[in-house]
């Protein structure tokens, strides 16, 4: 059942990339990460996301030190690039992980997509997740603020993703961890306009395995 589920979302996601259109940027990038020692007898936990995620990933790692293996997979292709489907399908394939909780997020990438672009890929990334990770529980990320609008990433951008993505979630009945509410309190805490300081990532950190430890 498994095996058809998998080669029935390949297929989909085949057909969906040879109609969806594909906006590149200038630097694209995957990551991926995992415990230098993995303990078998601990629960395998994934961080799937972007820089943000990325930049937050080292500190949760840390905080489950002895409770979960965390591992991270993340990529400069957002909701609405066909390659994102293809990208955790194969990430998946190569980790070869059974996963109790995926907390994933995307949104800060693809602003040559339309919000529109956005929320419609993200059932196709859900379903890349559940194809790739059956057992886990999901949890949803909101994208967080920048602190400055540029000409292509402005919060009310983010804005319309996040409430797109938080009303799909809920249908799907994914938990949703609030970084962006979070880190709007927060201004101080960033590193440029989009990251954040290491203090701005611990406090991220912190409340992602909070919310990921009420799941496992």
């Amino acid at each position: 059942m498994r095996r058809w589920l998998a080669l029935s979302i390949f297929l989909f996601c085949g057909a969906l990339a040879a109609q969806q259109r594909m906006v590149t940027e200038k630097i694209e990038w995957t990551w991926a990460d995992r415990p230098a020692t993995v303990d078998a007898k601990l629960p395998n936990v994934l961080l799937l996301g972007d820089s943000i995620t990325r930049g937050y990933y080292p500190e949760t790692a840390k905080q489950f030190a002895g409770i979960a293996n965390v591992y991270l997979f993340a990529t400069s292709a957002a909701s609405g690039d066909p390659r994102l489907p293809v990208q955790l399908r194969e990430y998946f394939a190569m980790a070869g992980v059974r996963f109790a909780v995926v907390h994933f997020n995307n949104g800060m990438h693809g602003w040559g997509y339309t919000e529109k672009e956005y929320t419609a890929g993200l059932p196709g990334m859900i379903a890349a997740v559940r194809a790739g990770a059956p057992s886990a529980k999901l949890l949803w990320a909101t994208t967080t603020p920048v602190l400055h609008d540029s000409a292509e990433s402005t919060n009310a951008r983010i804005d319309t993703r996040n409430a797109g993505a938080s009303a799909l979630m809920a249908r799907e009945k994914v938990v949703i961890d609030d970084q962006h509410a979070l880190m709007l309190k927060h201004p101080e805490l960033h590193d440029g306009d989009v990251h954040f300081t290491a203090a701005g990532y611990a406090l991220e950190a912190e409340q992602a395995t909070a919310a990921i430890r009420r799941l496992i």
